[in-house]
C-alpha cells in the first residue's frame, strides 16, 4: 500500500489537470495493452479527438483497475485499454454525432462516467498481445455489443463472462449495451471534468 503514496503525491501536481488529480496508468504498470481509439481517426466519429494516447483515471479507480489486471494476468490475459478519462468537450462532439443515450451519454445531462475519470472501455488480450474474440468490435452500436445477447459461440460467451466476472470482482459495473464499458461503482461524488489530456 505504501508504494501508492509517492505516486499519488506526484499526480496531485500532474500538469494539465486542475484540482481533481488523475493518474496515468502507464506510470503504474507496463502490463496493460493500449489502443486508445479516440487518439486516432479510427473511431465512430471518424476524426482524432485526443491529442495523445493516454489513459488517465482517478487514483481509487486506477488502483482497482491495476488489481483487476493482475487478476487477469494470473489467468493468462491482460487488459487492453480503449478509453479512460474523456473531457466533456469530447463528449459533446460524440453526442452531436450520435445523440442516442443508449450508446452515448448526454453531455448536457449527467454526462458520462468517463468525464469523471471513473470509467474504462476495455477488452482482453493474451499475455502475448493476441486478440481475444468478444463478438463485436469496440464502439459497435448494435445488438451484437449487448451483454445480454447470448447468440454467440461458447468461446465468445466464455470470454465475455471472464471479463465481466473479473471486473465485477474489483468494483466495476457493466452497462447492458456495451460489453467493453466498465464504470467504477463509487463514482457519484466525482465531479465532471473538462481538462484536456496532458500531452507532452
Amino acid at each position: 500500500m505504501n508504494r501508492w503514496i509517492p505516486l499519488l503525491l506526484h499526480f496531485l501536481c500532474y500538469p494539465g489537470i486542475a484540482q481533481d488529480a488523475l493518474v496515468d496508468m502507464a506510470s503504474l504498470s507496463d502490463e496493460f495493452a493500449y489502443e486508445i481509439r479516440y487518439a486516432t481517426p479510427d473511431n465512430f466519429i471518424g476524426e482524432t479527438l485526443y491529442d495523445c494516447a493516454k489513459c488517465l483515471l482517478r487514483p481509487e479507480v486506477a488502483k482497482a483497475l491495476n488489481e483487476a489486471n493482475m487478476y487477469f494476468c494470473e489467468l493468462g490475459y491482460k487488459i487492453k485499454l480503449y478509453d479512460c478519462y474523456r473531457p466533456l468537450d469530447v463528449q459533446k462532439k460524440m453526442w452531436a454525432k450520435v445523440p442516442r443515450p443508449t450508446y452515448v451519454a448526454n453531455p448536457y445531462g449527467k454526462g458520462s462516467i468517463h468525464n469523471k475519470g471513473a470509467a474504462v472501455d476495455i477488452t482482453l488480450v493474451t499475455l502475448e498481445g493476441c486478440y481475444v474474440e468478444m463478438g463485436s468490435d469496440y464502439d459497435y452500436f448494435g445488438r451484437e455489443a449487448h451483454i445480454d445477447n447470448y447468440n454467440f459461440s461458447e468461446e465468445i460467451l466464455a470470454n465475455r463472462k471472464m471479463l465481466i466476472e473479473g471486473m465485477r470482482k474489483h468494483g466495476f459495473q457493466t452497462v447492458r449495451t456495451e460489453w467493453w464499458h466498465y464504470s467504477f461503482r463509487k463514482n457519484r461524488s466525482y465531479p465532471t471534468q473538462n481538462d484536456p489530456l496532458p500531452c507532452d
